[in-house]
């Protein structure tokens, strides 16, 4: 376990998570009015992005459910207090993100904004390096053997 200094218990991600997605949705609704590409006619929109939209979220309550059932939290920005490995974790060890992913994609989709849904790539790399990076080696640091067996066992995102 790795010494920490009173107060740093927690991952030191460079941004809430949900901040980092929806500063890509601004310049993607900017670009769209500059330079728009139709993705799909209404109806296909309509059913994909909003299937997406609400897939995401229901992912993502049912991870934010299964951190609270473990009594940890869910803020990375705050300690976590448990390796959370039931619900969507049993699958994934990013659900949240996922659910993320699905929602910025569905809101492109929905928008018909191929911008949006373009800059999920730098979204997915800025979460890569400075959120999901940091969250695992603060996990390895504080839970050791128990995170490294789960990080073995659960694949990233499926």
């Amino acid at each position: 376990m790795s010494h920490r200094a009173a107060g740093s218990d927690r991952p030191g991600v460079i941004a809430p998570p949900p901040i980092i997605y929806l500063a890509a949705v601004g310049p993607g609704i900017l670009l769209d009015a500059a330079w728009p590409v139709p993705l799909w006619p209404w109806p296909a929109r309509a059913g994909v992005g909003g299937g997406l939209i609400a897939a995401g979220f229901a992912l993502a309550a049912w991870a934010f459910r299964a951190f609270r059932a473990a009594g940890t939290n869910a803020d990375p920005r705050k300690p976590a207090t448990a390796v959370v490995e039931a619900g969507p974790f049993r699958y994934s060890r990013n659900p949240i993100y996922m659910g993320m992913n699905a929602i910025m994609i569905g809101l492109g989709v929905a928008l018909d904004n191929v911008w949006i849904v373009g800059l999920l790539v730098p979204v997915l790399e800025i979460m890569r390096v400075g959120v999901i990076g940091r969250e695992e080696r603060y996990l390895e640091g504080k839970f050791g053997d128990a995170y490294r067996g789960y990080r073995a066992r659960v694949r990233r995102w499926l």
